[in-house]
């Protein structure tokens, strides 16, 4: 199994922060590491992210969970479960109103070190999209670099 994670300490809300987590079409506008998702986040959906890492290979997904202001989770990966691709996207409410928000990829599967070896450490990509959604819920600019 190959993880790859990042966190964030945002000052706003949890509905605040899930807001922008879940308004994926928005995603673009800020310095999140990714250049358009299409779909629409609901239990059951199928979404295509374009990462700005990885222009040449979409990632699919399916969105298995939902629990607003907590707890968004995402699969794909390769048929009959060769490979899996489960994305986590948590949100823990801190006592003084913020967030700390935590995204999570782990690869499994039979054939999960095969798709390891073409996918790049996206560890800076994960840290990027965590400070792009801080500086976008804390006010401050966050816009794609050119």
């Amino acid at each position: 199994m190959r993880s790859y994670e990042a966190a964030a300490r945002i000052d706003a809300s949890p509905e605040q922060v899930w807001a922008l987590l879940v308004d994926v079409g928005s995603w673009r506008d800020w310095n999140s590491g990714v250049d358009r998702v299409d779909g629409r986040v609901a239990l059951g959906e199928k979404l295509t992210l374009y990462a700005t890492m990885i222009r040449t290979r979409p990632l699919e997904v399916t969105v298995t969970e939902i629990r607003p202001s907590e707890v968004m989770r995402w699969r794909g990966g390769l048929p009959l479960g060769l490979a899996v691709i489960e994305r986590t996207y948590h949100l823990d409410a801190q006592e003084d109103g913020g967030t700390v928000l935590t995204v999570r990829e782990d690869h499994t599967g039979p054939l999960a070190a095969l798709l390891d070896r073409s996918t790049p450490d996206l560890n800076p990509s994960f840290r990027q999209f965590c400070e792009g959604l801080k500086a976008r819920a804390e006010g401050r600019t966050s816009r794609p670099a050119s």
